[in-house]
């Protein structure tokens, strides 16, 4: 049963119904080592076919009304045990019932498989894509082919009107089980007690391998062979070996895999061309019950409203809207109807264990505690859990400085001092306040550099430089100065958003309340992962309590799934934000049975609705309605200005100072030389002899710093 329950594995069929003729081999041996196997998989049994020893079977009808009956359920996996006259009326009647049809699948063990090889073509038609795991031997070995000659010769004399005389698998058991007791025989006094035992002491190789009987019992075989019918006979796909897996041949050199599909293509009931997903809708299927929870905190993704005049329920929102986008995506018709639930989300996913729903929508968080009453689909929203807190307001105490960068105040300082330098160079002579002892120098310098900016006296310059250089400084600072002042009042203007809390172990450590979301798991997650008391925990139901709550100091914080957190402060953007860091949580995702081979179709169309563009206009439409308008006064950045914003003013006052200097200075000397009586042919060649004389010096420094080759030798 291991072969079966890997075939099962590889193709991806999660369940099969078992339909078995009640004779020994099945209720003694087959059926516990069935259930043993399915233990150790993922695989379930959906439903069990019983069916009475056909020389006791009463009628057809009675087989017809057992197919009939488990061809409404969806399962379209089904493995038969039984006699090959039982297997030829159940396929039959399948037949008859379509169930042969593209779809269903068919699995035969080796009571049938075993036989194939003895029945007609009129057989083979009505098993037309059934494939059968069968008992393997070396048909290749010398020992077999000896064998078969000599069984064919006998076995067409005494049967001359038998079409098939090719042995099979019992003939060779028979073949191996008569020489092991010939040999068992051949020892002296062996009858009774003594003759079982002495077989089960004896152990030689046969046609069919190692021949041994343990407690009386033959070796089980850990190597079957897979067939397919197909037309009118039917063709060996391969070999199953425990513990290796699938593959063509049995040697040393062969190679093993896990996947039935390296077989090479199988002709399955129908002859589709992929493999069957082994369960479908049937036709008179009930619509699908769907859960719906009553308790939704935010009503955009799930609303529950009761007409008291129709008696009937309203469903809508979110949610809702998204789980019939993707039913009509699924590759088969799914007819559903909503029920409202009302208890806590764990004791909502529980009512599918329970089978009184067949599946759950709405804001249902991932968790793995769930998992062990159901299976869920890929997340339809965002993951994470968030804490929301109150926000202040406030302002930095050197705010005055953040409109210029660190390096543009020292920039601006540098220059004010440099102009002040060659204002007070060029000025110096016409003013006497400039003049007296080095203090009294220094304090009008600095006082220069930073008032001269503002002094509106233009008598007091007697300059044209001078001016110059003013114009170009003031035009400057007028500009810096009005960025400066635009820059400020906008920060003042502007109000600084921060949290109250920034971590929940503050909250924790001083005992602080907080809330959740009520009949959520978020209250489990609280306590037994972050620590929280549960008398600090207050659930409420809707985003209005939230926010009353948390201006009015009743609680500190709120923790929210993401997708609610963005709904909540789309309303309350101006009195919330997010603190800390975004806790591990597993989003919303549709709910379904544990096993229920939908939920890989499910995810599938899941994830088409949202490569299709539908999911993020559903969000848009439905989540998206209320926007936050102040919600860039939530950052707390400071856009402070730099140096690259007022290079060029800087280059213009910088350069024009600087020609004002070095202008200055040439009619400085100009005038010291007019006066003295030097003419400026006299300077030139001064200057040049200087630099003569510097010249022959550098070189006879060197000359002695360099060794003599001639005194190293």
């Amino acid at each position: 049963m291991k072969a079966f329950i890997a075939v099962l594995e590889s193709c991806g069929w999660n369940g099969f119904t078992f339909i078995y003729e009640d004779i020994n081999s099945a209720s003694t041996l087959v059926t516990p080592h069935l259930m043993e196997a399915i233990k150790e998989s993922g695989v379930q049994m959906s439903s069990i076919v019983r069916l009475s020893s056909l020389s006791s079977f009463s009628s057809s009808s009675s087989l017809l009304g057992e197919l009939g009956r488990i061809n409404t359920k969806p399962c379209r996996v089904f493995l038969v045990h039984a006699s090959l006259e039982m297997g030829i009326h159940i396929f039959q009647n399948a037949k008859s019932l379509g169930m042969m049809e593209r779809g269903y699948v068919w699995i035969t063990t080796n009571l049938i498989t075993d036989l194939l090889h003895t029945v007609n073509s009129s057989v083979f038609s009505i098993m037309e894509g059934v494939v059968g795991l069968g008992s393997s031997f070396p048909e290749q070995d010398s020992r077999f082919h000896d064998f078969s000659a000599k069984f064919q010769k006998k076995f067409k004399t005494e049967q001359p009107e038998e079409e098939t005389n090719i042995p099979g698998i019992f003939a060779v058991e028979a073949y191996d089980a008569t020489w092991t007791l010939a040999l068992a025989l051949s020892r002296k006094n062996m009858s009774g007690k003594k003759l079982l035992d002495e077989l089960s002491s004896i152990s030689l190789t046969g046609i069919t391998g190692e021949v041994q009987l343990i407690n009386r019992q033959s070796i089980a075989s850990h190597i079957f062979q897979l067939v397919n019918v197909i037309g009118k006979y039917y063709r060996q796909l391969g070999f199953w070996s425990e513990g290796l897996g699938f593959s063509e041949f049995i040697n040393d050199r062969v190679t093993y895999d896990t996947s039935l599909q390296n077989l090479g293509h199988i002709f399955w009931p129908g002859k589709p061309m992929h493999t069957p997903r082994g369960w479908s809708i049937p036709t008179n299927v009930k619509p699908l019950r769907v859960g719906v929870p009553t308790m939704a905190v935010f009503k955009e993704f799930v609303e529950v409203k009761y007409d008291h005049d129709d008696h009937s329920f309203t469903i809508t929102g979110y949610s809702i809207e998204l789980f019939e986008e993707t039913v009509k995506r699924l590759p088969y018709s799914l007819p559903y109807k909503f029920y409202p639930f009302t208890g806590s989300y764990d004791s909502l996913v529980k009512q599918v264990y329970l089978k009184n729903f067949d599946a759950v929508i709405g804001d249902v968080s991932v968790v793995s505690s769930r998992y062990q009453y159901a299976e869920f689909t890929h997340p339809f929203t965002e993951t994470g859990l968030m804490m929301v807190v109150p926000i202040t307001s406030y302002h930095q105490q050197w705010l005055f400085v953040k409109p210029f960068t660190f390096g543009m105040w020292i920039i601006t300082i540098l220059f004010n001092i440099y102009n002040a330098l060659v204002i007070y160079f060029i000025e110096r002579k016409h003013s006497p306040e400039l003049q007296g002892s080095v203090m009294n120098q220094t304090g009008i310098l600095l006082s220069l550099a930073f008032t001269r900016t503002f002094s509106k006296n233009s008598d007091e310059v007697h300059s044209n430089l001078t001016r110059m250089t003013t114009v170009a400084w003031i035009f400057a600072a007028i500009i810096i100065g009005q960025c400066y002042t635009a820059s400020l009042t906008s920060m003042l203007t502007i109000r600084r958003l921060k949290p109250q809390v920034t971590d929940y172990e503050a909250l924790k450590n001083s005992n602080a309340v907080v809330g959740y979301s009520k009949g959520s798991h978020v209250a489990r997650y609280l306590e037994d992962v972050l620590g929280f008391k549960s008398e600090n925990l207050r659930n409420f139901t809707s985003p209005e309590e939230y926010a009353y709550a948390l201006k009015n100091r009743h609680i500190a914080a709120v923790f929210l799934e993401t997708p609610l957190t963005k709904l909540f402060l789309a309303k309350y953007c101006k009195s919330f934000t997010t603190a800390g860091t975004t806790f591990r949580d597993g989003g919303f995702g549709f709910v379904l049975p544990k096993g229920s081979p939908m939920v890989p179709d499910f995810t599938k169309a899941l994830l088409n609705v949202s490569e299709s563009g539908t999911l993020r206009d559903l969000e848009k439409r439905m989540l998206g309605s209320e926007e936050c308008v102040d919600e860039d006064t939530i950052h707390d950045e400071y856009g402070s200005l730099g140096l690259s914003t007022f290079w060029s003013l800087f280059l213009l006052t910088g350069g024009t100072s600087t020609v004002a200097l070095a202008t200055y200075v040439i009619i400085s000397l100009r005038q010291y030389y007019q006066r003295e009586g030097i003419s400026p042919i006299t300077i030139i060649s001064d200057i040049r002899y200087i630099m003569y004389r510097r010249k022959r010096l550098s070189r006879k420094v060197s000359d002695l710093e360099s060794p003599n080759p001639l005194e190293m030798t």
